[in-house]
């Protein structure tokens, strides 16, 4: 092959192939796609919603990993490419149950849109302390993107009521992408918002951090189930909505929707 051929080939030294989007991801952004059109014309439609609403969040959160590790890779860190989590791929995540099963059964218990902790960034490959926090702000900045994009239609005042359906999905998954993004800027040591901050401490507390990590989400499953946090987080995140004009009554039908096998 020509020198040009491998070039074609090669993107800094990675295949191409590392950069294509992967069928999985392909077909859920389909899945999407056909459930909010059957969600629109109302084809089984709490059975639609419900898919709209898992497949929108599955597409979400490939896209919250997938912010990560592009990031990353700009900043240096070439491997993220060859583990193939710049394939959009939640298979190639460190950790499918944290990342994928665990918020989609939180989200479909709970209404909560939980952060995943999928991909692996080698920090020792990044320099500076700034690029380090932006590769953890690219997953909520994404989950926050997503939420602005869905409330964007209800600016304009929709007749919800000819499509009472899919508008609920559309809320509920806007609820769902701002409780993520609140969630993931919390400064517990695992999650993003500690990930950010732990470049800018002190070498001691870099290690307290590291040493919790792995039990982040066990740590945010303790400071939720304390009454008094959780009706403070829950009131700032309404209270965002609320500014952001997303109407509660559609998000709450919205959850009522998607638990189908309850009626």
């Amino acid at each position: 092959m020509s020198d040009w051929g491998r070039d074609y080939r090669l993107v800094m030294g990675v295949p191409r192939e590392a950069f294509r989007p992967s069928p999985i991801f392909l077909g859920l952004v389909g899945l999407f796609a056909l459930s909010g059109f059957m969600a629109w014309h109302q084809v089984t439609p709490r059975f639609a919603v419900f898919l709209f609403v898992v497949a929108g969040w599955l597409v979400s959160l490939c896209l919250h990993e997938y912010a990560h590790a592009l990031v990353a890779y700009r900043s240096g860190d070439r491997d993220v490419a060859h583990r193939g989590y710049l394939t959009l791929n939640p298979l190639k995540y460190s950790n499918v149950l944290l990342s994928v099963v665990l918020p989609v059964i939180v989200l479909l218990l709970g209404g909560i849109g939980l952060p995943g902790g999928a991909v692996w960034v080698d920090h020792a490959s990044i320099r500076g302390r700034l690029r380090k926090s932006l590769i953890s702000l690219a997953g909520p900045g994404t989950n926050l993107l997503f939420t602005l994009l869905l409330v964007i239609p209800f600016a304009f005042e929709p007749n919800v009521f000819a499509h009472i359906e899919f508008w609920c999905g559309v809320a509920l998954l806007a609820f769902l992408q701002l409780t993520a993004t609140v969630l993931n800027l919390l400064p517990v040591p695992g999650l993003d918002g500690g990930n950010m901050i732990q470049p800018w401490l002190k070498p001691n507390t870099q290690k307290v951090y590291s040493t919790l990590a792995p039990y982040g989400f066990i740590l945010l499953f303790a400071l939720l189930w304390q009454p008094t946090i959780n009706r403070y987080f829950f009131d700032a995140v309404f209270w965002v909505g609320d500014g952001l004009g997303l109407p509660q009554q559609l998000y709450a039908i919205g959850y009522e929707l998607i638990r189908f096998w309850e009626r």
